[in-house]
């Protein structure tokens, strides 16, 4: 222990805050918090303690400390969730997710409540729904939704005084208050059954139903009774599929644990009502040392410190040793009580019994996931005669329509999994016209010439053949970087096998179908595919917009861009009030009229 930190622990102070220990280089390794610093931090360096070999290990690099004094434990734990996030440190059990959540948001204090799609949760007065995870679910529950539940879906202003209504009311799908065909109550008296449906109330929402099935039966409206009678059927068959648990109407969260040697994965289902409306993994491949109470306290501390919304109830598979504190957190987030609880019997421990069912089976996952990414790449070092296994491999591909809007992508696989973050998509800006060899070179010049905070890859793989590897590695000559093994990746015409293309070299390297290196390289190549024609597709829409209100007169470059970026669509263009176009791109009257006529 050097002098500077055995003064440092002298000194603590004997008030609640954040600790951060650190090497010698000023790497911050550990993150904590505490009631007292001082007891806390000296309790790590006495004589006679037993640390684990985690703690032994950390404490064997420590050098230097840094305290940060807060005015109280819930405090120290805000911020100590907040640096753990930002920093990473290495003996923290950090959540490798950096994701925003979709919620269904419903702003019930309007007069017409429409819903949409949100990743941020608001005080604003509105109701939200989720986290909907994946967002597969969300897709799913928005289906069901709009075909059963006629609210409106568009964006214009409802005051009953539009001209006429849109497709949806045509197809049954929205009453048309736009026109006044729908009353203010009437149209609540639907809100109240999307929130009825989305809460799980599914025993009263199916009553009102199906009492208003029977008086339009009664009233001899039997096409309204057949509509809302296959409205029962298609939620009963929704909640069915659903349904988890006979729980109460409330909001749940549950926490389930699995280990597998020394990996660990963590499930949360996200309950509602009895509703499984999603679920979130997390998976450490390391992390034996690690205690079930600290790996579920990090993960809720790290989890509801983004804008995700707690639940009300949230279901732990160990008690944790500061439950209140961290009730006491969340129940502020929240807005109301959250309790954690650590059941041991009853529905509520046959949650937890799923959570952990999901959890093992997903730990098996990652171990084969990881094991055939392995196999691939001892796979993929042999057939290239690699120095090392290509554990960061780089994929390019070209996208354009007969040479218009060419852009090319970038995505990274690093140990066996795509890493988004790191993912670049690029412009051309030096090719005129279909020229995928000149653009990929384009690309690669830009990728490794430019100074940018990547690392270089073990491997480059190319979507093309012999023409579009030459191009790449003409670009990385130019730049310096010869000496990054590149390949192209393509199938000969009429043929199903893979082919591996090396740079001066005529013959390509024939792939085994069922091999885990063609199934790597196969989902790279893919979606470098899939990144590229999603950008190009971006940009072509929006060329096609632009052309669009280019031939409108009072309509210049500023005036566009201005419609461009406040309603992002020709549709939301065409909705929007009059008001709404005066006011974003200050035109006249008979500009509008202009615009109405050519998006008509």
């Amino acid at each position: 222990m050097t002098p500077e930190l055995q003064s440092k622990l002298a000194h603590l102070p004997e008030q609640p805050g954040v600790y951060l220990m650190k090497n010698g280089r000023g790497e911050i390794l550990y993150i904590g918090k505490a009631l007292v610093l001082a007891d806390r931090v000296r309790s790590y360096f006495q004589k006679g303690s037993d640390p684990s070999p985690k703690t032994a290990l950390l404490l064997s690099q420590v050098t230097d400390l840094e305290t940060i004094v807060t005015r109280s434990e819930l405090e120290a734990l805000i911020l100590e969730s907040n640096l753990v996030k930002r920093h990473r440190p290495r003996f923290n059990v950090v959540l490798r997710d950096d994701k925003q959540y979709p919620y269904l948001r419903l702003p019930v204090k309007e007069n017409f409540p429409r819903l949409s799609i949100v990743r941020k949760v608001q005080k604003d007065g509105a109701l939200y729904y989720g986290p909907y995870v994946p967002t597969g679910a969300l897709r799913e529950t928005l289906k069901v939704i709009r075909k059963v539940f006629p609210l409106a879906t568009c964006e214009i202003e409802i005051d009953g005084k539009a001209e006429r209504a849109c497709i949806e009311f045509e197809i049954k799908r929205c009453l048309a208050p736009c026109i006044g065909n729908q009353s203010r109550e009437d149209y609540h008296r639907i809100v109240k059954q999307v929130r009825q449906f989305l809460e799980g109330r599914d025993t009263e929402l199916l009553d009102s139903l199906r009492a208003e099935m029977q008086t339009a039966s009664d009233r001899e409206r039997f096409e309204d009774a057949a509509r809302l009678r296959d409205r029962i059927v298609s939620i009963e068959r929704t909640l069915e599929k659903q349904r988890v648990a006979q729980t109460a109407a409330t909001e749940q969260d549950v926490i389930g644990l699995a280990r597998q040697g020394a990996a660990v994965d963590l499930q949360m289902l996200f309950v509602r009502g009895g509703l499984l409306i999603g679920r979130k993994d997390f998976f450490w491949p390391e992390s034996a040392d690690a205690t079930d109470e600290e790996l579920v306290r990090s993960a809720i501390e790290q989890f509801y410190n983004k804008d995700v919304l707690p639940p009300k109830e949230l279901l732990v598979p160990t008690p944790l040793g500061d439950t209140a504190l961290i009730e006491s957190w969340l129940s502020e987030k929240k807005g109301e009580v959250v309790k954690i609880v650590a059941p041991e019997r009853g529905l509520k421990h046959e949650l937890l019994l799923l959570a952990e069912e999901n959890a093992g089976a997903a730990v098996a996952d990652h171990l084969r996931n990881e094991e055939s990414g392995r196999q691939a790449v001892a796979e993929l070092k042999r057939l290239l005669r690699l120095d090392r296994a290509p554990r960061r491999i780089e994929g390019f591909d070209i996208s354009n329509t007969m040479g218009d809007q060419s852009v090319a992508s970038l995505v990274v696989w690093e140990d066996g999994e795509a890493k988004k973050a790191d993912y670049r998509r690029f412009r051309i800006q030096t090719v005129q016209g279909a020229n995928d060899f000149a653009s990929m070179q384009e690309a690669v010049l830009r990728r490794y010439g430019q100074e940018e905070h990547l690392p270089l890859p073990d491997l480059v793989l190319i979507d093309g053949g012999l023409g579009q590897l030459a191009a790449a590695t003409e670009g990385l000559r130019q730049v310096g970087r010869s000496g990054l093994p590149v390949i192209g990746l393509a199938k000969a015409r009429g043929d199903k096998e893979e082919r591996i293309f090396l740079p001066g070299r005529k013959n390509p390297i024939i792939l085994r179908a069922a091999s885990p290196a063609t199934h790597l390289l196969q989902r790279i190549r893919d979606e470098a595919h899939r990144f590229a024609i999603a950008y190009h597709r971006t940009l072509r829409g929006k060329a096609l917009i632009a052309s669009r209100l280019d031939q409108i007169s009072g309509v210049g470059k500023t005036r566009r861009n201005r419609l461009l970026r406040q309603f992002g669509s020709l549709e939301k263009i065409a909705e929007a009030t009059d008001e709404q176009l005066r006011e974003t791109a200050g035109i006249d009257a008979k500009t509008v009229t202009a615009i109405r006529e050519a998006l008509r």
